[in-house]
């Protein structure tokens, strides 16, 4: 079993990378790390100490003041390099760089030089290092005006704000999940590279993708209508955006209700993709579901009887409580990295029908059971 440190394990990239390490727990074991480690040089050393693979994320990415930006960084590699000579680590150690690198700026100015610095270290003490040279990452839960412009004009189109384009050029770009699984794959087996320049998987104009996003608001966070999805950029697309949903506003959403002499009819679900329908009983007092999705799109549609659906985010303490009755039939999404579950709370079968992107496979059935109350 690996033991694995991440600096900047609380990051963007880094916490992905954390909680999917933390599917392979007979494989990888996660040695935890705090950015006050920096500051605390024992602290940094027994951390080092314990560690067979390092992954150096933590660094300044945006700030007022450039120079600011580019010694934090510098000094951040410089540190982690003093306690891997005073440890004695033959660690392997991984650093995220930038396409930036190659730019006139101090941030990727920054960059290159806290690589080399790394590479330096691995040179002269026989270690392995991996330099890691990043295009544009994008994904759930990243900062807003921060991390990404994908991110931004999440955030802004789900929460009543208009984005805006500065500059229209392409971008390559990455999903984080696609990130997280080269790096896994170079923990596993990489022989190290100096300059290992991880490929975009797409490349699009900033108008393009505020188009599929403007489209996401309008079908899905107005309409309730899941978008056509032609590809798997768009599919983690739109689960980027449906992370910055405030959720505990959004949800439970009502459905409209047509009713005449005959009884009622009410829309589930309009899709502009396919997936699986299924429909459920539960009886009173039960609990169905405490797992959590790291891709699907799922929908949980209550038409009769009273039920508590709960969400948390797994690595979150808060959890999040929708009570939806038959009586006003509602769904509520569940969004990705969020364990849930649903409980019959009423006195009455609860009947629930049940919508995800796709067909359920046991081989890869993205599917990861962790209880919602700790």
């Amino acid at each position: 079993m690996k033991k694995i440190g991440i600096t900047g394990q609380n990051g963007f990239v880094g916490r992905h990378l954390y909680n999917t390490l933390g599917l392979y727990p007979e494989e990888f074991q996660r040695v935890d790390f705090q950015k006050e480690y920096f500051e605390q040089e024992h602290k940094l050393d027994q951390f080092v100490l314990q560690c067979d693979v390092i992954v150096h994320l933590a660094a300044i990415n945006r700030h007022g003041n450039e120079q600011f930006i580019y010694e934090t960084n510098i000094g951040l590699a410089q540190k982690l390099v003093d306690s891997l000579s005073r440890t004695g680590s033959k660690a392997h150690v991984m650093i995220s760089s930038s396409t930036q690198e190659e730019k006139d700026n101090l941030y990727g100015k920054s960059k290159k030089e806290g690589r080399q610095i790394l590479a330096n270290w691995a040179d002269e003490n026989g270690a392995k290092m991996t330099g890691l040279i990043i295009p544009n990452v994008f994904g759930a839960f990243g900062k807003p005006f921060y991390n990404s412009f994908i991110a931004t004009f999440s955030y802004q189109l789900t929460h009543g704000e208009t984005p805006t384009i500065a500059n229209d050029g392409e971008v390559k770009l990455i999903y984080v999940q696609e990130l997280v699984e080269i790096i896994i794959s170079e923990i596993r087996g990489g022989i190290g590279q100096v300059e290992y320049f991880v490929e975009p998987t797409a490349i699009k104009k900033v108008s393009e993708v505020l188009a599929f996003l403007n489209d996401y608001k309008t079908k899905y966070f107005d309409g309730g209508e899941i978008p056509v999805i032609n590809n798997i950029f768009e599919h983690n697309l739109f689960n980027t955006y449906r992370s910055y949903i405030d959720y505990k506003n959004h949800f439970p959403v009502k459905f409209t209700q047509h009713t005449d002499p005959r009884g009622a009819f009410v829309e589930v679900i309009r899709l502009g993709i396919g997936g699986q329908c299924s429909f459920s009983t539960t009886v009173p007092g039960i609990t169905r579901g405490n797992h959590y999705h790291t891709r699907k799109i799922e929908r949980f549609a209550v038409i009769k009887g009273k039920a508590l659906i709960q969400l948390r985010k797994i690595d979150s303490d808060e959890i999040l409580d929708f009570y939806l009755d038959g009586s006003e039939p509602a769904y509520v999404d569940m969004p990705i990295w969020y364990t849930h579950s649903i409980q019959n709370i009423g006195e009455e079968e609860l009947y629930t029908i049940f919508w995800i992107n796709e067909a359920f496979n046991p081989e890869n059935a993205d599917t990861y059971f962790v209880e919602v109350k700790k």
